[in-house]
């Protein structure tokens, strides 16, 4: 990652409106040029996603649960991962070193949802087993100190 894609992640997090054409002027590149980094960096991994802020004051709670989950087979367990990456509530997906393989994170309108989800990643193929931890956030769960949402799990 160079200082243009510094910028180009930068940016959009000041305005998230900002058009490729916007971002192309300060970055003095093309809206192509600009385009195509975006996606090399979607792809890179360095752009995990995009969010929305309700304008409508929406303080409703969330619920974040964590699950560490165990797989059969460590090395060619990339199907789990990627049946993970798919669930809309994961908001955070790692691999670990240790007793369990994968982190996630879930957020999720209520308990019931959690739950459901939770069930699902249990009788993923490939999963042996999970452990779940989870908690209501009042008004959204609070940021950290790089201000990606918090991840800690009451049991």
């Amino acid at each position: 990652m160079d200082a243009i894609d510094e910028k180009i992640i930068t940016e959009p997090t000041r305005n998230g409106r900002i058009s490729h054409s916007e971002l192309a002027s300060k970055v003095l590149l093309s809206r192509n040029a600009v385009r195509q980094r975006i996606e090399r960096l979607e792809r890179e991994g360095h752009v995990a996603g995009y969010t929305i802020v309700r304008a409508d004051g929406d303080t409703s709670d969330v619920v974040s649960a964590l699950v560490l989950v165990y797989r059969h087979d460590r090395m060619r367990g990339g199907d789990v991962l990627a049946a993970l990456k798919r669930i809309p509530e994961v908001a955070i997906c790692e691999i670990l070193s240790g007793d369990f393989d994968i982190m996630v994170r879930l957020e999720a309108a209520s308990l019931e949802r959690i739950r459901n989800i939770w069930e699902d990643i249990a009788e993923m193929p490939g999963v042996r087993d999970t452990v779940t931890g989870a908690h209501p956030c009042p008004r959204g769960c609070p940021t950290g100190p790089r201000g990606e949402r918090s991840s800690v799990a009451a049991g």
